[in-house]
């Protein structure tokens, strides 16, 4: 599909300061891939992307994954709902509550994801990011080269206990098939930048004492969540949003566990260890 418009200049507007732009453009100009590098870098910058009620389907959205990197293949598009006949381990979606980033706990994190709305909650159900890269450059910079040398232990079972935190031994030994990734708080990027790396899987700070360190992480993601580093985004059915998993932390927002919200989403692979 190509629109006679295609190779137009994007237009977008910024949804805050700090982080979130939204994309005005059709579904031919997107499926047409000639802006791919554009959005990508476009994200890479603003964080999270919105193009509203695009209303893609699931093959247009894995070909507009495609457009910006190689799509995860092991998962193409993973619906996401509280109801386990769609969605296998549905439990474990739950500790999508919690400011998180994926793959902490891989070798590479996948770099973005891409989300549509199929079916949404009357109720509840926004999704919050914030810009990880704001968060550590607006720190005073005593504190910065401080944290640089930190380095946190990041485990699966961390993220779970949010939600189950009287595991049985049963339950504790599966989430402990997962193994411990340690990994530095201050990502430092190729391209030179750098941001912290929190959220629900952090466990402890390596080396500090342990409340310490957990006063440390507590401290650090509420600094990084205020107001001015996160984009809030009420959901319409049909919207796409892009975010940067490797310069952002997410959540949703509660809502009813029956109200049959469903959401596709397609990831990119990374090509960037956390170092």
């Amino acid at each position: 599909m190509q629109a006679a418009n295609a190779q137009e200049p994007l237009e977008v507007i910024d949804l805050s300061p700090r982080i979130g732009s939204e994309i005005r453009a059709d579904k031919a100009t997107l499926l047409s891939g000639y802006h791919g590098a554009a959005i990508r870098a476009l994200l890479e910058r603003r964080g999270v992307l919105l193009i509203r009620a695009v209303n893609l389907t699931d093959i247009e959205q894995l070909a507009f994954t495609a457009s910006l990197g190689p799509v995860v293949k092991e998962q193409q598009v993973f619906k996401i709902s509280m109801d386990p006949s769609i969605t296998p381990n549905a439990e474990y979606v739950k500790g999508a509550f919690y400011w998180h980033i994926d793959g902490t706990t891989l070798d590479v994190p996948m770099f973005a994801a891409v989300m549509s709305a199929r079916k949404l909650s009357p109720s509840g159900g926004q999704t919050e990011f914030c810009n990880t890269y704001a968060a550590y450059y607006q720190l005073p910079a005593s504190e910065r080269s401080a944290l640089d040398e930190l380095r946190v232990v990041h485990l699966f079972e961390a993220a779970q206990r949010y939600v189950n935190p009287e595991p049985s031994h049963e339950t504790l030994k599966t989430w402990q098939r997962f193994p411990a990734k340690t990994l530095p708080l201050v990502w430092t990027h190729r391209s030179g930048r750098k941001s912290l790396v929190l959220g629900s899987t952090a466990s402890h700070v390596e080396g500090m004492d342990l409340r310490e360190g957990w006063a440390l992480l507590a401290r650090l993601r509420d600094w990084s969540t205020q107001p001015q580093f996160v984009y809030r985004h009420e959901w319409t059915v049909g919207d796409l949003v892009i975010w940067d998993n490797t310069g952002t932390m997410h959540r949703a927002l509660p809502y009813p566990m029956d109200s049959g919200r469903q959401m596709h989403r397609t990831q990119i692979s990374g090509d960037e260890p956390i170092a």
